[in-house]
């Protein structure tokens, strides 16, 4: 189920082109602690523009916005799903994107890697990205 290195990705073309494209984020495993890098990537893409959907387990507000259990929970399009959970819960939310039928993109952060979650995404008619920051990517892209 895991491996070192992704067998599916994009490149930096498709990174660009996502990034155009894309609106509203939910961030799976957003903590609502400033010092953890889900926060941080979150404050940065809020700060790009992105609306930012926290996903996590309690509290009622993380960077101004309302936080969600679930994405089944969210009742709103969601564009693209950016994921700070262990590789084997991208099986589950893998299965929730699929079932929303609104996800366009899968993403996983940097050292994260789940290939059949990933398979599974992609054969729904998503884009994925594993092992990659968004954060660092778009600010690489876009400077």
């Amino acid at each position: 189920m895991e491996c070192e290195f992704p067998t599916i990705n994009s490149n930096k073309d498709d990174m660009r082109e996502i990034f155009e494209s894309v609106k509203t984020i939910a961030i799976q495993g957003l903590s609502p602690d400033p010092s953890k890098a889900s926060h941080m990537v979150a404050k940065y893409l809020q700060d790009a523009g992105y609306k930012i959907v926290p996903i996590y387990p309690k509290g009622d507000e993380i960077l101004g916005e309302k936080v969600y259990r679930s994405l089944s929970e969210i009742p709103f399009p969601i564009d693209m799903v950016d994921i700070f959970r262990k590789p084997a819960a991208f099986d589950a939310v893998a299965d929730a994107c699929i079932a929303r039928g609104d996800i366009k993109v899968f993403w996983g952060q940097l050292g994260l890697v789940n290939n059949a979650a990933a398979e599974r995404a992609k054969d729904a008619g998503m884009t994925v990205v594993q092992n990659y920051c968004t954060k660092i990517e778009h600010r690489e892209i876009f400077g």
